[in-house]
């Protein structure tokens, strides 16, 4: 495989990634702001649960689309796009509200419209990285995203609290368009490497969508680990719906939390979701990878089913649960796209993340709806541990059960083969 990145590259993706960050920080700033108006204006958890649908199906839907077009054009014009046509969406809701049109279902379609420029700006920016990113810094690069991205999920709620003090809603929305045009400045500085497609000049062998995406598909079933791994993920990422869905209900009702006790309860997560992401930066090389992976995602589903045995009230184990959740999280994360970019070739890193994206996302909404049903039917206590309990059993049956954990023995015996094939 072609060494695409080098010390311009990495420099390069230094100034783009500082871009996004801000533009990172507009998005949560006005996601949060829009989710806590629909609350105000409906107080009717079936608009929110809407708002949440709606903010899922269109993502999955494009995203699909995107990581195959990522592949066949240009990334910067297609950051450059999606940004820009995000930014005149959100502009023309500010002139809506402006026009008192403050209907509910405009801002579902608002959502439904930010959700198709983040299903096309995800795998885009994404698979920039290892583009950029020479390998030995590959595991770190990604472990300051995740840090710096876990700063901006603290920052983004806090800041857009503070304006609503001063600011109206659509007064707040300007955020989304200055941190736009500041994310822009460094996208148009910077350049982003191509990476070059063997076509043929027959019809019969011209790239088709239908071929490209196909392709991802059949890369992922070549790739035993990285199929098992999403194949997995899907799993547990479906039984983890019902801790985002319900927090608020789990420590509000059964807890008898306030509004202060949320936000830290809320916090506790994303700070250990920090401290994880700075172990990701500091530890350079992970040895065993896929052994790490898995004790982290039991760790983090034996701290989901501790919270259905707290005691009511006891803030503290609450915190202290969720904070070592939070941590495992950028570990898991770091270790496993540190795996997908250094196999997967660079021509076709988008549509596999995408892929990877979209089979992640495609349980989010059938969680999401079966959270509401079996909360009600089981209690919100047994529904977080029994998913819980059946996340460590998945888990561990993956990793006894499957090849898996051969990987990275079998991935030396190949790297000492062709050393020695080198060397003859």
């Amino acid at each position: 495989m072609e060494e695409l990145a080098n010390q311009k590259t990495f420099k390069s993706y230094l100034v783009l990634w500082s871009g996004q960050l801000f533009s990172l920080l507009g998005s949560m700033v006005v996601h949060f702001i829009i989710i806590w108006w629909i609350q105000e204006k409906t107080n009717n958890p079936i608009f929110l649960a809407i708002a949440s649908l709606m903010y899922f199906l269109p993502m999955l839907i494009a995203t699909p689309i995107a990581g195959v077009l990522s592949d066949r054009i240009n990334r910067k014009k297609i950051i450059l796009v999606v940004d820009s046509l995000q930014a005149v969406a959100t502009f023309i809701l500010i002139m809506l509200f402006l026009m008192n049109f403050t209907e509910i279902w405009i801002i579902f379609i608002f959502l439904a419209i930010r959700s198709i420029f983040q299903g096309f700006h995800y795998p885009a920016i994404s698979s920039v990285i290892p583009l950029m990113v020479p390998k030995d810094k590959l595991s770190r690069i990604n472990g300051i995203n995740f840090l710096f991205s876990g700063l901006v999920q603290l920052i983004g709620p806090a800041l857009a609290a503070a304006l609503s003090l001063f600011l109206t809603f659509h007064q707040i929305l300007w955020v989304d368009i200055i941190t736009f045009i500041i994310a822009l400045i460094p996208l148009l500085l910077i350049q982003i490497p191509s990476v070059e497609r063997k076509e043929s000049s027959t019809s019969a062998d011209k790239p088709s969508f239908y071929k490209d995406f196909k392709e991802g598909f059949v890369l992922l079933r070549s790739i035993p680990v990285l199929l098992t791994i999403i194949i997995l993920a899907m799993f547990l990422n479906f039984l983890i719906q019902p801790l985002g869905v319900l927090l608020p209900y789990y420590v509000n009702t059964l807890h008898g939390g306030t509004l202060n006790e949320y936000a830290i309860v809320s916090v506790s997560m994303n700070a250990g979701m920090i401290l994880g992401a700075i172990v990701t930066t500091k530890k350079k090389n992970w040895n065993h990878k896929i052994l790490t992976t898995f004790i982290g995602v039991v760790i983090l589903f034996l701290g989901y089913a501790y919270l259905a045995l707290i005691p009511t009230g006891f803030f503290i184990m609450m915190i202290l649960g969720l904070l070592i959740m939070g941590i495992t999280l950028p570990i898991i994360n770091t270790i496993f796209q540190t795996i997908e970019q250094t196999i997967v070739p660079p021509d076709k890193i988008g549509r596999v993340m995408s892929i990877d994206s979209t089979l992640s996302m495609m349980i989010s909404p059938i969680g999401i709806i079966l959270t509401g049903l079996l909360s009600v039917s089981l209690g919100v206590t047994p529904l977080f541990l029994y998913c819980g309990i059946v996340g460590v059993a998945i888990t561990l049956a993956t990793y006894t059960f499957t090849n898996i954990r051969h990987f990275e023995k079998e991935k030396k015996t190949d790297s000492d083969t062709h050393s020695t094939s080198d060397e003859n």
